[in-house]
């Protein structure tokens, strides 16, 4: 039903994990492959192309549904329909952003430092292009095919860039001195596609199935038994993402407790739900949590 593009490149490998997750997994003959298969009756068809061409592909209605950036679609001016982000990238589940960054010895700390005539380095030349003229400066905008943070302040005065966790930026001698654009991943959508109530269902539903995987990343399913008398004092160690399921044993014996908590105060709150009664502890890992 649905003709799928997916993003090649740095966002190929958690994007295949992702669907894979959500029990989407994508056949390809090989790993260089550019078209896949889903076994899943509403999708037809996947391709895996570049991120940067793939809002634009959406927007012209070669594809009824992708996942690319919000970079991407701004820097492309892409008419879709956004279904909304989903919150992984290449490395962690931050956001990347596009920020402007000067050499650190400089004398700019804001953009209205910046002199008439600055040239500027960026893999984003229309995005740059729109924020310059937006604040006044006029900029000599030069699109950069990669290492775009080793151009200044040799080749250039400026560089517009994406950054994750500003690593690469600090360790050329940059500073940043503002944000132009704060990028997640997203589920995209052709609005013709979209308006079709078939279709778009078949969308709602997936995008279902992904949200669901991401949701359950980080976290984890505790059970556990407890006496009716140290009940409370197990309760109040969780952390639940809602009230905590509760039911009596049978016979009487005191309580099952079942919630949903971070994975990454697992270390320490089941020592702790031991300190306060609970006993037959489990932690059980989650595949999807759908609200």
């Amino acid at each position: 039903m649905l003709q799928l593009v997916l993003p090649k490149g740095s966002l190929e490998k958690s994007t295949l994990e992702l669907f894979e997750a959500a029990d989407l997994p994508v056949g390809r003959g090989s790993s260089v492959d550019y078209k896949g298969t889903i076994n899943d009756p509403r999708i037809d068809d996947v391709r895996i192309l570049r991120p940067q061409e793939i809002g634009r592909y959406v927007s012209e209605g070669l594809f009824d549904l992708g996942i690319t950036g919000r970079d991407w679609i701004e820097e492309t001016n892409s008419d879709v329909v956004s279904l909304g982000e989903l919150h992984y990238s290449k490395n962690t589940a931050r956001p990347v952003r596009i920020v402007v960054a000067v050499p650190g010895d400089s004398p700019w700390n804001s953009v209205a430092d910046l002199p008439q005539g600055v040239k500027v380095s960026s893999e984003y030349p229309e995005l740059t292009k729109r924020y310059f003229a937006e604040h006044g400066v006029e900029a000599d905008i030069q699109l950069s095919y990669g290492a775009t943070e080793a151009k200044a302040p040799e080749i250039v005065d400026v560089v517009v860039d994406i950054t994750e966790t500003g690593r690469a930026l600090r360790a050329a001698g940059l500073k940043v001195i503002d944000t132009i654009l704060t990028s997640y991943t997203e589920l995209i959508a052709n609005p013709a596609a979209f308006a079709d109530p078939e279709k778009q269902l078949a969308m709602r539903q997936i995008q279902t199935l992904l949200q669901g995987v991401l949701e359950a990343r980080g976290q984890v399913m505790v059970k556990l038994n407890v006496t009716a008398e140290h009940l409370d004092a197990v309760i109040a160690q969780l952390p639940a993402m809602k009230s905590p399921t509760v039911n009596e044993l049978f016979g009487g014996n005191g309580y099952a407790v079942e919630t949903v908590v971070p994975k990454n105060q697992i270390n320490i709150l089941i020592p702790d739900l031991r300190g306060a009664g609970a006993t037959d502890i489990v932690e059980l890992p989650i595949s999807k949590i759908v609200h």
